[in-house]
């Protein structure tokens, strides 16, 4: 683990599932309104991510990657919450990207998790998540976690205390 900045952190994860814990600390601490976007290239480690931010959040719901509906809901059991997971990769334009709905999935009351999120760079809040994944072989990925805002800033915090203990 290194950490770069006061709101960065670099970490090598050496398999699927140290991957998916990491994405379960996380998502044990989201809460309505967070933006977490999970940038890399394809079969970079997103959709595992992901999955274990889905399962931290409390879905009972097997989190997938919602390349051909665009977005998926996942309920938090508690108290039926939506976990909103996006993926942005057959998005081409801007008019694409109202057909999705993001106005609304934005002005909710969910959190939120975007793959490709570069796709929708406009419709970001300035306050988000950032995880960058970039494959280094068949079974490690690099890491890059960011914060950017008051909120984002407060889960990272959080975060590097839950995953990493400091």
């Amino acid at each position: 683990m290194a950490i770069l900045d006061k709101w960065t952190l670099d970490f090598v994860s050496s398999n699927v599932e140290q991957t998916v814990r990491l994405g379960v600390r996380l998502g044990e601490l989201l809460q309505p309104h967070d933006v977490v976007c999970l940038s890399g290239e394809l079969g970079a480690g997103k959709t595992a991510m992901a999955r274990g931010i889905g399962r931290g959040w409390g879905t009972a719901v097997r989190v997938t990657s919602p390349s051909f509906t665009l977005v998926n809901e996942y309920p938090r059991a508690r108290d039926g919450r939506i976990l909103h997971h996006i993926d942005c990769y057959r998005l081409e334009t801007e008019a694409d990207a109202y057909t999705v709905g993001l106005d609304d999935i934005f002005d909710g009351d969910g959190a939120i998790m975007v793959e490709w999120p570069d796709r929708i760079a406009p419709w970001l809040p300035t306050d988000r998540f950032w995880i960058k994944i970039d494959y280094l072989s068949e079974t490690r990925r690099a890491l890059r976690f960011t914060a950017s805002g008051k909120r984002s800033e407060a889960l990272f915090e959080a975060f590097k205390k839950s995953a990493f203990g400091v």
